[in-house]
């Protein structure tokens, strides 16, 4: 990005320092331009902007992936630590009411979360949670009090967050597609999506298995390829928590069943956000965690109601 740069200048534009910490934090221009309110374009005009101001590039790798260079990561930490300081300053200035904002990966709010909203309101009526999407690689959000999202055990390393449910990974599929191909899940079209596509890799390695050749086809998100292997186009690995009630329902099977993955659904609270208002939430999180069916094994009659 920007490889021929101009000398440095001693002027920078606060703008620009916006839009390359939203960008290098949310890991693109698109989630940076929603979160700014501004357009994509922008984004980028006002990022190209400071690397002719600073001298040096601070993204490297094609659009779609941006990875930041060595001076994009030292510039991003103490710019992310100065914008989230205004921005606890600026709510502890504000009257403490108001709901509790969660940004969360859209797939685990579609197929997860926004189902258990009306226990959630039961469960703690003084809560009120408004919701965010939440970019796919990105481990918060500006504003929003905390993240729940999917993250590996690696990653987990660094981010500080607090676990609530296990992941356990595995192949997914109509009964109909199931029985077109044999009762064999691995001789079917695939399906994977552009937020995760490294899905059916991860469930080889962890599972033991070998994958045949068979044509793949991607979906933008996660929850449009369940909705696309329910309409029986093609397999899928999933998660089991986002597709437990799927298959409870009959609306697809797992004749592999699932095998525990080296990741977690978590809550990141925002940098100085532990407030007192995300221990109820996390405490209702685990609840419902442990108050699903346990990921079936290969047999299909494991699979209970959810409780």
């Amino acid at each position: 990005m920007c490889a021929k740069l101009t000398a440095p200048r001693r002027d920078l534009s606060l703008n620009a320092l916006r839009a390359f910490e939203a960008m290098a934090r949310t890991r693109g221009a698109t989630a940076a331009a929603a979160e700014l309110g501004v357009t994509h374009g922008a984004v980028s005009r006002q990022v190209k902007a400071l690397e002719r101001a600073l001298g040096v590039p601070l993204f490297t790798g094609p659009k779609h992936r941006l990875e930041l260079t060595p001076a994009g990561a030292d510039l991003l930490r103490p710019l992310t630590l100065a914008f989230d300081q205004i921005a606890h300053a600026v709510a502890a200035a504000r009257s403490p009411a108001g709901p509790l904002r969660l940004a969360v990966h859209a797939s685990l709010s579609v197929k997860w979360l926004i189902p258990r909203l009306a226990r959630l309101a039961r469960a703690e009526p003084a809560l009120t949670v408004e919701l965010t999407e939440l970019p796919p690689r990105a481990m918060r959000q500006r504003h929003a009090h905390a993240a729940l999202r999917l993250l590996s055990r690696e990653d987990q390393a660094g981010v500080p967050c607090h676990r609530f449910m296990a992941n356990s990974i595995g192949p997914v599929l109509s009964p109909a597609l199931l029985a077109g191909h044999g009762g064999d899940p691995l001789a079917a079209p695939r399906l994977a999506s552009a937020t995760h596509p490294q899905g059916w890799r991860e469930w080889a390695q962890a599972a033991g298995a070998a994958l045949p050749d068979a044509p793949v086809q991607s979906f933008a998100h996660l929850h449009f390829a369940f909705d696309a292997a329910v309409a029986g186009l093609g397999a899928m690995v999933a998660p089991w928590p986002l597709v437990a009630e799927d298959l409870v329902a009959g609306r697809l099977v797992a004749p592999l069943g699932f095998t525990p993955a080296d990741s977690d659904f978590v809550l990141i609270p925002a940098p100085g956000d532990e407030a007192r208002a995300l221990r109820p939430l996390l405490r209702w999180l685990r609840a419902e965690a442990d108050a699903m069916p346990a990921a079936p094994g290969c047999n299909s009659s494991e699979l209970q109601p959810p409780c």
